[in-house]
């Protein structure tokens, strides 16, 4: 069943972000596109609990200002109408940030950067980061590897504070020498990147949380967080991902356990997770990865728990952004939207 509050979805559209701002003093967009009764309830900062479905007071898990989504998601809508029917959605959405996958998309019409970054400022939205490839064999390509000071000059442009690669450091192979010398080249991005005034991340998929070839007894992931410099290469946790890689990857090749947590991952060292793909899972043991997904409240990854346990902790409230995400949704609007009114509807457990 889903877990996403039934509010009115016509009341929900038709209210801008900037709109619900000046509704009533106090009042957060997350109370307004959360699960409330009514507007009183709205203003006070109630909300509905989403596992009870009892109406509750409370501080909302998201921070303000730091809900994004990455246009991936959104791919269909930005090739059939371009980017400012998709941005304007958004907005009424209660969205405040946009990753990027590309810069055209398949856009309807032609669009620079400097015109990208302008639509996206008349809507209320941040560019937050973007996703590169990591190295092809084209010497032409479009990455890291092969053209980093393009990608930096673009990522500058678009006034990017992160810039970053969905791309696994698998260019060498999967041994530990073959991860310590992607980590090398990851430095080597990140220090080009602070250079600019911003931060280099990898995004992550399940295989990270696998075992080096050459020694079963090593998980990849631990090599890349030892062997990059945390100053200089930070992560966007897709947590989706990394519960899948918990499922795939609890176990050694050998059959001995080898289980791991990965909100553990992040509260060990939050400052170098920046960002976050929030993306959600109904638990199916019979997929290969152990979840299928779903939008964001629909599925079986504890976002009130994880989001809170981040933004608990001393300073790191303001420090990470949290993007949604669905590779292929149903409908990508239905998707963003819901994905957005269940994460604003989250309290906190008093």
């Amino acid at each position: 069943m889903s877990r996403i509050p039934q509010t009115d979805p016509e009341l929900t559209h038709r209210l801008t972000r900037r709109g619900m701002l000046g509704v009533a003093a106090g009042a957060t967009a997350a109370a307004l596109l959360g699960a409330v009764s009514s507007p009183a309830a709205a203003a006070t900062g109630t909300a509905t609990d989403t596992a009870t479905g009892e109406v509750g007071r409370g501080r909302p898990v998201l921070p303000p200002g730091r809900l994004g989504i990455q246009l991936y998601s959104l791919r269909d809508k930005i090739s059939t109408l371009g980017f400012a029917p998709v941005f304007a959605e958004l907005e009424r959405y209660g969205y405040d940030e946009v990753e990027f996958a590309g810069y055209t998309q398949g856009s309807a019409g032609p669009i620079t950067l400097a015109q990208l970054r302008r639509l996206a400022k008349d809507h209320g939205l941040t560019p937050i980061g973007s996703h590169v490839g990591y190295y092809s064999s084209d010497p032409n390509a479009y990455t890291f590897a092969q053209n980093l000071t393009k990608v930096l000059d673009d990522a500058e442009a678009l006034g990017l504070e992160h810039i970053g690669t969905a791309s696994g450091p698998f260019r060498y192979g999967s041994t530990v020498d073959a991860w310590k010398r992607a980590a090398e080249e990851f430095n080597t991005y990140g220090a080009a990147a602070r250079a600019r005034g911003m931060k280099f991340y990898q995004h992550n998929h399940s295989d990270e949380f696998g075992f080096a070839s050459d020694d079963p007894k090593v998980r990849l992931y631990d090599v890349l967080l030892a062997e990059t410099d945390p100053d200089l290469v930070h992560l966007e946790m897709d947590i989706f991902w990394a519960y899948a890689g918990q499922f795939r990857f609890s176990k050694r090749p050998d059959g001995t356990p080898a289980p791991f947590e990965p909100l553990d991952y992040v509260l060990k060292q939050p400052h170098r997770y920046p960002l976050f793909h929030v993306k959600d899972g109904v638990s199916d043991p019979s997929n290969q990865f152990g979840y299928r997904m779903v939008d964001v409240g629909d599925g079986d990854i504890d976002y009130q728990r994880f989001i809170s346990a981040v933004t608990r902790l001393r300073g790191e409230r303001q420090a990470h952004h949290w993007q949604t995400e669905h590779d292929n949704p149903t409908e990508s609007f239905t998707f963003a939207r819901r994905s957005s009114a269940y994460l604003h509807s989250l309290r906190e457990r008093c």
